[in-house]
Order: structure tokens, then sequence, then C-alpha cells
């Protein structure tokens, strides 16, 4: 095989129906382009009608919906933070900007989420020092919901808000409800490379009317409601463009068929790779259902007889991009000598783990070379 004249294939590239330009069309005509105009609205009653929160906030991106929860959450300056440690970043700048110490907890091998019960043991302890967290901030990871009830169930006991990074995860179910429905708030992203994307974005989401009200006030400057530009606190530039908004009204119209095939791209990948020595899968937790977002596997070294750089290298030499599972929190430079509880389940998750082209335009016969590629790597 050789990848030097075939066309790139991404990880997971926008996948576009067709009708977003008819959206485009209609705010152009209506010269609707800048932060206001129909598609707003639109789009945030799609997501919410899809997601059954009955509120919701469009903003400039997943980060800046997280940065307004905390913001809105009134909380008292410092203190800690507790959050997922295997996630992307964004979700902990949100942290950082406001002047909090994030805290790092590992994630469990069943779901590689937040570990409820390394949550409910350190809380306990947290509870003796005196010393509770303001908030924590579980990230539903690659398409995957969070045990949330469980974390729930510790938090509540501790009167400790919580608010979940959705950003990787609309269209996930968690007991039958979306996932995040029971936090006090929810995040999600529309970046490019996300099942619906905006080319950019995120929003927020809530069942408390006066967190997304508050949300939206600040994303528009904190400009009160008078003729004039009147200012009694300082907000954020966080208003999603009504463009952008036309974008994501045409993606929401096909959101379960995405979903529905980058399960079934899963599904042809564990076929023909769960069988191999030294291969496993993300596992779909208990009472979930995952959107697949990106399929993810480990390669044990030991047993498949390569790492999982190797098998990224030889992916690459073919022209398909995979990348690694997120590195952890705590393993990252800029976040050295922070506090963390466990660790080791997600550093071996990012040691061993890698992410393959998942987009929900590719064939089957698109599955079927990358996972050729991966199976002669297999080393007995």
């Amino acid at each position: 095989m050789s990848g030097v004249n075939r066309s790139r294939m991404f990880l997971s590239p926008p996948h576009m129906s067709g009708r977003e330009l008819d959206f485009i069309h209609e705010a152009f005509n209506t010269n609707y382009i800048a932060p206001s105009g129909s598609m707003l609205p639109a789009f945030e009653k799609a997501v919410c009608e899809y997601t059954e929160f009955p509120y919701a906030v469009a903003v400039a991106s997943g980060t800046a919906a997280l940065h307004l929860a905390v913001r809105c959450l009134r909380l008292d300056p410092g203190g800690e933070i507790w959050a997922s440690t295997l996630t992307f970043i964004g979700g902990i700048s949100a942290i950082v900007h406001d002047g909090f110490t994030p805290v790092f907890f590992d994630a469990d091998e069943a779901s590689w989420n937040m570990d409820p019960a390394l949550l409910a043991e350190e809380m306990k302890a947290a509870a003796k020092r005196g010393r509770l967290p303001k908030l924590v901030l579980p990230t539903e990871i690659y398409g995957q919901a969070c045990d949330l009830d469980a974390i729930q169930n510790v938090c509540a006991e501790y009167d400790v808000p919580v608010i979940t990074d959705s950003a990787e995860s609309l269209g996930a179910r968690y007991k039958g409800r979306h996932a995040g429905n029971g936090a006090l708030a929810a995040a999600l992203s529309f970046n490019g490379n996300k099942i619906v994307t905006t080319s950019g974005g995120g929003m927020l989401l809530s069942s408390d009317r006066c967190i997304v009200d508050r949300a939206r006030y600040l994303a528009t400057q904190a400009r009160e409601p008078v003729t004039h530009y009147e200012h009694v606190e300082v907000g954020f530039n966080y208003r999603l463009s009504n463009i952008s908004a036309a974008i994501g009204c045409g993606q929401m119209e096909h959101i379960e068929a995405r979903v529905n095939r980058r399960r079934a791209i899963f599904e042809r990948y564990y076929e023909r790779l769960s069988n191999i020595p030294g291969i496993s899968f993300m596992p779909e937790a208990p009472n979930c259902r995952s959107t697949r977002w990106l399929t993810a596997l480990r390669f044990a070294p030991a047993d498949f007889g390569v790492s999982r750089s190797a098998v990224q290298d030889a992916l690459e030499a073919e022209n398909v991009e995979s990348r690694p599972v997120w590195k952890p929190m705590h393993c990252q430079p800029v976040f050295k000598g922070a506090r963390s509880v466990g660790g080791k389940t997600s550093e071996r998750i990012f040691t061993e783990g890698l992410c393959l082209p998942s987009g929900s335009a590719m064939t089957d016969a698109d599955v079927d070379r990358v996972s050729e590629i991966v199976a002669c790597q297999f080393r007995a």
C-alpha cells in the first residue's frame, strides 16, 4: 500500500448536507450577518428540542460556554474546581482564566470519564479538611456521557454544583436522557471536527433560565437594556454569529443520521480489529449510548507487537490522519505541580490510545482501508 497518490483521509472532517446553504442564503437575503437575526434563536431552539434542555445560548466556542457557566455561578474568588484529567484543555482554560485552581481526577476504565469512586473518596477527605471544591466539572469524552447520577449524588451531599463539559458529546445518551442533562449546566462545541459543526462555536445549556439569561447578557458585552450603550459590569464578546447559526440549523436536521453513521463506523472497525491480540476499544459505559464521535482504541505493545506511535506513523505514511487520545491535564507542562487524584488509568489510556478516522461521510471501503493498515502492523 502507498498513500502517496491518495487524497488525505482526515480524522473527523465536516459533513455538510447541502441544506446549510439554504439557511445561509436566508440570512444573507435578510442582511442579518452580524450576531443578531433569526438563525440564532432557531439554532438554539433546534438544539433545545433535541437535547430536552429548556434553555440555551449559542456562543463563539465550547470554551466560551464553559467560561460563562462558571461566571454565572457567581462563585467566590479563588479555591479549587475539580475536573477530569483526560480531556481537552478548553474546559480547564475556563477555570484558570477566572482565577480558580484546577484539581485533576482520573478516569475509570468503564467509561474513560471521571471516576465517581475517586470523587467520593476525595470529597469526603476535603470535607474533613474544610476545603470543599467550588465546582465539579466532568468531561464527557469522545461522545460518551459521564456517570452523571453518581457524580451528582456525591456532590449533592456536600452542596457542590456540577457542570458538564459535553463539548464532544452532542447526541450521547445517559439513562435515556441527553448527555449533561441533569447537571446545573452543560457546554457543547460546534468546532469543525464535531458531529454538528458551525465552523466554530458552542452552546450553553441549562434547565435554569436565570443561568442562560445571565450568560446571554454577559456574552453580549454585558450591555444594559437601554437605547444607548450602558454597562454596569464587564462582559465578553462571546455571541455566535447569525451566519454560523445558519450552518448549525442545517446540520441539526441530520444529527441522528450522523450519530448512527458514526456508530456504524465504530462497529465496522470493531468487527475487523477486535480479535487481534493487543487491541481493545473504548468501551460503551453501562446505561449509555455513545455517539462514537471518534473511534478510539488501545494498543498494548506486549501483545500487539508495536506501539500506538508506530501505528500512527504507519497510517500517516498512507496519508491517513489519526491522533493520540487526549494527553492528561496533570501531565501537561502548563499544569506542572497541579494536584491530581489518581491518574495512572488516564496515563495508560494516553500511552496506548489512538483515535481513527471517524467522519460520518466515510464509506465502508474507507473504514476497511484504515483497518487493513492497522491490522498489518500486528507483530506476532
